[in-house]
């Protein structure tokens, strides 16, 4: 194959990946969004990229959007929500994590491939995502990708169109959207 063959396939993978997220669990998180004072939001690894894009995204929009971890975030409080992005559900700082946003009263919301897992039952609510595990030994989503390549990329393209459901309801566009952007670059 070559590598245009390749992406075609990819591609198509992620076409089908579209049917099976739910709008009743996207549109629970869009209002989520809209009902918060401050989002965190945190993932590991490749998922953890994905994440930081989404935050960015949500400063252009003029929200108050934090990566956990970085040097500026600010403290979690009740009236916030962290979005934890994370394909087995299991990672253990996350789950640390997300214990520690739920002794504090916030609203979690995570996007995870496995519902029924850890981070997923200490989540107020979850949205379930397609992929397959790193180990594709086990999952019910197969792929050509490695390891986690398909959650990940869907989660990008989930956050992408979660923040153009924002959009809508909140009447922005990206006119709106680019006075935000760095301009010491």
């Amino acid at each position: 194959m070559q590598t245009t063959d390749y992406l075609a396939e990819i591609l198509k993978e992620l076409g089908r990946s579209t049917a099976l997220i739910s709008d009743d669990e996207a549109e629970k998180l869009v209002n989520a969004i809209l009902e918060s004072k401050k989002i965190f939001v945190a993932g590991a690894g490749r998922s953890g990229f994905m994440g930081k894009s989404f935050a960015m995204r949500m400063m252009h929009m003029g929200l108050d959007a934090y990566v956990v971890g970085e040097t500026v975030t600010a403290n979690f409080e009740k009236d916030d929500i962290l979005i934890i992005g994370s394909g087995s559900g299991e990672t253990k700082s996350l789950v640390t994590m997300a214990e520690k946003a739920k002794s504090i009263g916030g609203t979690i919301a995570a996007a995870t491939i496995y519902p029924n897992s850890t981070i997923g039952r200490l989540a107020d609510f979850s949205i379930k995502l397609p992929g397959s595990p790193k180990d594709q030994s086990d999952g019910e989503y197969r792929t050509i990708q490695p390891m986690g390549s398909l959650f990940e990329q869907t989660l990008l393209l989930f956050y992408d169109a979660v923040i153009l459901r924002f959009m809508e309801k909140k009447g922005l566009d990206s006119n709106t959207m680019y006075g935000k952007h760095a301009n010491l670059e």
